[in-house]
């Protein structure tokens, strides 16, 4: 484990004090983490590059809500990481110095990965100009995504090496909290439909009158030009878009549902057959519940080292 470098800490601290020192003066420190400070640009460097990466996905007020959130508890989130950085880099060192080949395998970044995740988001440009212009905007380099980047990439890998490593699930685990949780392993009901879909509403609205009244879909092909496809939905899975959930869950067996417009399509629902819902058997789900039970000890394993962290550091928040 990295033992605190008091030296390097009283450093910072008396350059913090003295308002002659120009190492500082470009930036206010907010926090300090052991031989590492976090600035103010620090921060603004996070959202602006956040906002890069999700102005392609968001716009407008959907992004700035995402920009908000992230804002939350920001400060926090960089000690923390910078604290997984710390250790990462130390363990890294020391792995090299041991030339203990699977740690440094399992650490290192390389250079390919960053320029393969800089290269996905390039990709959501229309071309490298516009990419660079929208850098500009944020006043950041490529360096700096790149820089960043493997800053997420290195915290990933100290997680996975050092934290998830620690993480096992026995057996026994799983078919305790299967049989303790059996509401969780329903099927759920299941639908299966068929799907008419038309380019027009009266004509759609004719159809399911028709087929309302009795009259076979295969007699009424040569009055409607539809087109015809079968579906299976489960409502547990939540596989379908409301709008289209809330018809065809109340449709009763064989019934057919009024015309529902989706895009620019009109779509008739005919409720063919009803699968009831049943308990899952453990060999179905036994992978889904251990990925929840890992995820979940990961996250208590987090929390323990994270604290164990803090504990054996320096920090100190002077915002």
């Amino acid at each position: 484990m990295r033992k605190v470098a008091i030296f390097l800490i009283a450093i910072i601290s008396f350059a913090l004090s003295g308002s002659s020192c120009q190492l500082f003066a470009a930036a206010k420190i907010v926090a300090i983490v052991n031989n590492d400070a976090i600035t103010e640009k620090d921060l603004d460097d996070v959202l602006r590059i956040s906002r890069v990466q999700l102005s392609r996905q968001f716009k407008g007020e959907e992004l700035k809500e995402q920009l908000e959130s992230l804002k939350k508890d920001l400060l926090q989130q960089l000690i923390e990481q910078r604290l997984m950085l710390q250790e990462a880099n130390s363990i890294l060192e020391d792995a090299r110095k041991a030339k203990d080949n699977y740690a440094i395998f399992r650490l290192e970044i390389k250079k390919d990965k960053i320029n393969q995740m800089v290269n996905e988001i390039k990709k959501k440009y229309a071309s490298d100009e516009e990419f660079q212009n929208d850098l500009n905007k944020e006043g950041l380099t490529q360096a700096d995504i790149e820089n960043r980047i493997k800053e997420q990439l290195l915290t990933e890998n100290i997680i996975d090496y050092w934290v998830k490593g620690r993480v096992t699930i026995r057996p026994e685990e799983v078919t305790e909290f299967y049989n303790k949780n059996p509401k969780d392993f329903e099927s759920g009901e299941e639908r299966e439909l068929l799907i008419v879909s038309l380019d027009n509403n009266d004509l759609a609205a004719s159809l399911s009158y028709s087929l309302r009244t009795g009259q076979k879909l295969e007699d009424l092909a040569t009055r409607y030009p539809f087109a015809v496809n079968k579906l299976s939905a489960n409502k547990v899975k939540g596989e379908l878009r409301k709008d289209i959930e809330d018809v065809v869950f109340k449709l009763g067996l064989n019934e057919v549902s009024s015309p529902l417009k989706v895009d620019d399509k009109y779509y008739v629902f005919i409720l063919q057959n009803i699968i009831p819902s049943r308990k899952l058997a453990l060999s179905e789900v036994q992978p889904q519940v251990y990925n929840y039970l890992f995820r979940n000890k990961v996250q208590e394993e987090m929390k323990k080292w994270l604290e164990e962290l803090k504990k054996n550091s320096y920090i100190k928040i002077t915002q």
